[in-house]
């Protein structure tokens, strides 16, 4: 399956590059780098500062392919580990 904006729920993020664009805990916003780790809840990004600890819940990221198309999703729509997010039926945008 392609990594694109319809799949990218039913894909693996680890590896990606990542921009949080929106957030309740403005601390948050402008942080970015490649996401290294995922739970349920939260996603780790290696920064050129260090690993930041991110809760998806209330966040808004963009993530960047490997073609480098960017997709911005709210982090809601992943809030489930990775490998319930692959049984999940993509709905329309």
């Amino acid at each position: 399956m392609t990594l694109n904006e319809k799949t990218i729920l039913m894909h693996e993020l680890i590896g990606l590059k990542v921009e949080v664009v929106n957030s309740s805990n403005a601390a948050n916003i402008g942080i970015c780098g490649t996401v290294i780790d995922e739970t349920k809840n939260t996603i780790k990004i290696k920064t050129s500062k260090g690993i930041k600890t991110i809760p998806k819940e209330g966040n808004e990221f963009i993530f960047i392919l490997p073609n480098e198309m960017k997709i911005k999703i709210k982090g809601e729509r992943l809030k489930k580990r990775p490998e319930e997010r692959l049984k999940i039926k993509v709905k329309k945008w």
